[in-house]
């Protein structure tokens, strides 16, 4: 069996921006919306727009643009924030913190239900009301949990170590947080996140706008 084809990532990475206006424009008491009016919002060309939206099944009427309860509707089924998600964290340290802390996710479906270290101290102990167990005991707790993603934000020494664990317990989809390539069976999801990849961007944008000397 094929896998199914997946949209281009920079269209799936527009969709929660997206998503954001057009709840605005809900809010503010809109039936339609333009895809020129998000194109302005977000800086980007209005063709980019309506064909980022055509990958949710949404068809926008001339002249008035997209209906914009269906759209919230279409997009959310398709990013599948319109299901409950239940992810534990491995790994108990500053960034499982600052996750479970991000009251946003809840919005969108993923449940932290919890975390899984190796440090004594730690075990035993809650983040933001998350229990922390002993990663001794992952393949267990992972029955019980019912949890179908594993976010990953242990030492990058010990990404792979790890991931093997994950992968034994049964998860299927893996959020990995370190800057490590994981080596995973075909039938893993697995997305990573490198946060220095941001920074570096950050910089050099920076870098771009800065007023460049003035030669005497």
């Amino acid at each position: 069996m094929s896998k199914q084809k997946i949209p281009a990532t920079p269209s799936i990475r527009r969709l929660p921006s997206y998503l954001h206006i057009i709840r605005q424009a809900r809010n503010e008491g809109y039936e339609f919306i333009s895809g020129t009016v998000i194109a302005q919002e977000l800086h980007l060309e209005p063709i980019q727009v309506r064909k980022d939206l055509a990958i949710t099944g949404i068809i926008g009427k001339p002249k008035r643009g997209y209906p914009v309860a269906p759209l919230i509707t279409a997009i959310e089924h398709f990013l599948g924030w319109d299901t409950s998600k239940n992810a534990v964290l491995i790994g108990a340290g500053n960034l499982a913190t600052a996750l479970t802390g991000y009251q946003e996710f809840q919005y969108h479906g993923l449940n932290f239900v919890a975390a899984f270290d190796k440090s004594p101290a730690k075990i035993g102990t809650k983040i933001h009301g998350v229990p922390v167990f002993s990663i001794d005991t992952l393949p267990v707790q992972i029955r019980n949990l019912d949890a179908t993603i594993a976010v990953l934000t242990v030492p990058s020494q010990n990404a792979q170590e790890t991931a093997d664990i994950i992968v034994a317990a049964g998860i299927k989809a893996i959020w990995n947080f370190t800057n490590v390539k994981l080596k995973l069976p075909e039938d893993i999801v697995c997305q990573r996140e490198d946060l220095t990849s941001g920074y570096a961007m950050l910089c050099v944008m920076m870098d771009a706008v800065r007023p460049k000397p003035v030669k005497e």
